[in-house]
């Protein structure tokens, strides 16, 4: 049975460009070969069992020749296989999807093509310029310009608005060309690499100038080149590269798979984001003593959550028993937002935050209760501060405090951080959300390592545990969630929230 290609169009730069039916398709693929302008995090909605094979080309470098590609597409279809071709861009516009598809139905393949927003038009938008304005421009010429003498530059070169992609190391020849040819030396230009990317580069001139100005940058391919009197409209709408942290690299320090909040944050903000997973968390080492709590769940008064893995792993374990939330009597106290939100989308309702998200702001709110006598339940870390149980047993409560996970370093944090902070892109920013992720950190790299690195805090016991290491905190959040992290590090509130 003959399984079927998608060439599919990923965008250019930000993965967040890619269209809704070019992740569906991603999310059910079983092979999938993608090229070296196709954004890697895109690769995170293709199931874990999906093969993906990387088969980028660049102008010195092919991986894979064109013929090898369309054979190992015809393979794996001709095994049943659902095969995606994810290809920078939109496969249609400059990305060789004409031949891969004529080589799909030549072999009798089935094939979709999805398209994608083309390089052209990402560049544009994300370097401030519009391809067309009504005071500008009605037209728009898309040229390739790897191949410059082959091009009717009389022609071509006249058209309002030019596009023209794969041209960078042939600049100088193009602009002599579209110059001779009757186009004024004057008119507006410039180039732009890795367009909608945190690392994007933007070198503006005119026709006449963009060529010496882009040599002596050491501006190096991919690259786009834009033409036309619409790139005067860059001073005035060049919005990406006005972000907050365009340009900044920004370390999160959370658990893959719980870094993603922070991310999303920074992304919008236009800050290169950097996975420095320093904490892993991990089931309980003995489930023993929770699993003994949640058989008595009935005669608890309190059931006290300091953070969403302690309501995960809580609940993972209530499932696995013979009860279900019907047990659950107990009044519900949450640290924060976070954690209060974890117990709303079971539709629990919480019925106590503290002002200020630590464990003494929970305490504060739990004081006006009286605890005397009262069975607390503390579902939480393996290792933790003892404050919060120390004091309810003050308050004459009677507490469980019951191991629900554990956190550890993960492996290979060391090599990870030497990699990191020794490289060229070593980041401005680090970001801790925790005393763990502080302390793990620190440990493998040494305090040393972020020496000149600016340091942002979730909150007061996180920068205690900093100093304590030998680290100066830079900025600590005033409230002590994900968005205040970020507003620290901006100065900013009302940031973008995608």
């Amino acid at each position: 049975m003959s399984g079927k290609v998608f060439l599919v169009g990923a965008g250019p730069g930000d993965p967040g460009l890619i269209t809704l039916r070019g992740r569906a398709v991603l999310e059910q693929a079983e092979a999938v070969l993608y090229d070296h302008l196709a954004s890697v995090k895109l690769l995170e909605f293709a199931p874990p069992s999906a093969e993906c094979i990387y088969v980028g080309k660049k102008k010195t470098e092919h991986v894979h020749s064109q013929d090898e590609i369309c054979g190992m597409m015809i393979e794996r279809a001709r095994r049943g296989l659902r095969v995606v071709r994810l290809k920078g861009g939109d496969p249609y516009i400059f990305g060789r999807g004409g031949e891969e598809a004529e080589a799909l139905a030549d072999a009798g393949i089935p094939f979709e093509v999805v398209p994608g927003v083309t390089a052209g038009v990402g560049v544009a938008a994300y370097a401030g310029v519009p391809l067309t304005h009504r005071e500008h421009t009605s037209a728009v010429t898309f040229v390739t310009g790897h191949d410059p003498e082959r091009i009717d530059w009389e022609k071509v070169g006249q058209a309002e608005t030019l596009v023209i992609f794969m041209g960078l190391t042939t600049l100088s020849r193009i602009a002599a060309g579209i110059i001779a040819h009757g186009r004024s030396p004057d008119t507006p230009a410039l180039a732009v690499r890795w367009a909608a990317r945190p690392d994007q580069q933007t070198i503006a001139g005119t026709l006449a100038t963009l060529p010496k100005l882009v040599a002596e940058s050491g501006l190096k391919p991919p690259a786009t080149i834009v033409v036309g009197e619409v790139v005067r409209l860059r001073g005035k709408l060049n919005w990406y590269e006005r972000l907050p942290l365009f340009g900044q690299r920004v370390a999160v320090t959370r658990a893959r798979g719980q870094a993603d909040a922070l991310a999303q944050r920074l992304g919008a903000l236009a800050a290169n984001v950097i996975d420095l997973a320093a904490i892993e968390i991990r089931p309980a080492a003995d489930y023993g003593a929770l699993d003994r709590a949640v058989a008595q769940l009935e005669t608890y008064d309190w059931v006290v959550f300091t953070s969403v893995n302690g309501v995960r792993f809580f609940l993972d374990r209530l499932d696995r028993s013979k009860r279900d939330l019907r047990s659950l009597r107990a009044r519900l106290c949450a640290i924060g937002p976070a954690t209060r939100r974890a117990l709303e989308d079971l539709h629990l309702k919480v019925d106590l935050t503290g002002k200020e998200y630590v464990a003494e702001s929970l305490l504060e709110a739990l004081g006006e209760h009286d605890l005397a006598g009262r069975r607390v339940l503390l579902p939480r870390a393996a290792v933790a501060r003892d404050l919060l149980p120390s004091e309810l047993a003050r308050k004459g409560a009677q507490v469980d405090v019951v191991e629900a996970y554990r956190t550890v370093a993960p492996e290979g944090l060391g090599e990870l951080a030497r990699q990191v902070f020794s490289g060229p892109c070593k980041p401005h920013w680090v970001t801790f959300t925790s005393s763990s992720t502080a302390q793990n950190l620190v440990r493998e790299a040494g305090a040393e390592a972020l020496r000149g690195v600016k340091i942002a805090s979730i909150g007061p016991v996180t920068s205690a545990t900093l100093r304590g290491l030998g680290v100066e905190v830079t900025v600590e959040a005033g409230v002590y969630t994900v968005d205040g992290l970020v507003e620290a590090i901006t100065g900013l509130s009302g940031f973008p929230k995608v």
